[in-house]
């Protein structure tokens, strides 16, 4: 468990990553740098060597941001090195001779009180707040798009043959194309990270249960030991950040000056 601290709040964070029962190698990168306030699940594609090259490029990028001085330079420097590792993956990509390499990406990035989203792909971020999940994220799909459209059903995107099909990923256009979304942090926050080897075999209604109890580090290797007892087809990446409020002391004094200099 890492412990990270700003003026504002405390994050406690668990990281837990398995290459699954299939796969033999793990594509997938994660990234918990609470004192940066950046945490990071990237989830490569391009086959061995290349999916690997993409979500490593990108952690290895981002773990170079350092500490903002707002939340708009947090983002500022978070979209930068994200620009950078694109750039170095589109390069690989055409010493490959143009093989489709890339990878998704989610990452939650924290300035004080105040939090962002930002994602490509089908990698997912979760929020429970006072016992509530919600999927912060939307999936770059195909299926998705024919679900935002009314083109297909809900049950029937559950049995979509081409499900899988991603629309979007770092590496693969001249620019991230990313989506980003807002908000301030509240005591108790809960934000879950994952790829999308969780979500294939762990439901959203199934979620809230399994992140009770324990600690960020204990929900993590549930979730993961759960994936794996029910197949684990792909590799499989979580990382939980729970928000808890900064505890303020003041040191005591036996100056009386002290006193009488107060509000």
């Amino acid at each position: 468990m890492n412990i990270g601290t700003d003026a504002q709040f405390t994050f406690s964070t668990g990281a837990a990553s398995d290459t699954g029962r299939i796969r033999d190698h793990n594509e997938d990168s994660m990234l918990a740098q609470p004192q940066s306030g950046v945490w990071v699940v990237a989830d490569g594609m391009g086959g061995h060597e290349a999916g690997d090259f993409a979500s490593q490029t990108i952690v290895a990028q981002i773990a170079t941001v350092g500490r903002a001085s707002s939340a708009p330079d947090l983002q500022a420097r978070f979209m930068e090195r994200l620009t950078m590792a694109s750039d170095q993956i589109r390069a690989r990509s055409e010493e490959l001779g143009g093989a489709t390499i890339g990878a998704t990406l989610v990452a939650l990035l924290v300035h004080e009180e105040k939090f962002a989203c930002i994602w490509s792909g089908d990698s997912r971020i979760y929020l429970m707040r006072d016992g509530v999940l919600q999927q912060v994220t939307q999936d770059h799909t195909e299926v998705q798009e024919l679900l935002n459209s009314g083109a297909i059903t809900p049950q029937e995107a559950a049995e979509w043959p081409r499900k899988n099909v991603i629309t979007r990923a770092i590496g693969v256009t001249e620019d991230p194309n990313t989506d980003e979304t807002y908000g301030n942090l509240e005591n108790g926050d809960l934000f879950l990270l994952c790829s999308d080897g969780l979500t294939e075999h762990i439901d959203d209604h199934e979620l809230p249960e399994l992140l009770q109890g324990g600690t960020p580090q204990d929900k993590c290797d549930r979730l993961i030991n759960l994936t794996l007892e029910r197949g684990a087809k792909d590799n499989v990446t979580v990382i939980i950040v729970e928000c808890e409020p900064r505890v303020r002391t003041v040191a005591p004094t036996t100056d009386p000056l002290d006193w009488l200099a107060g509000d």
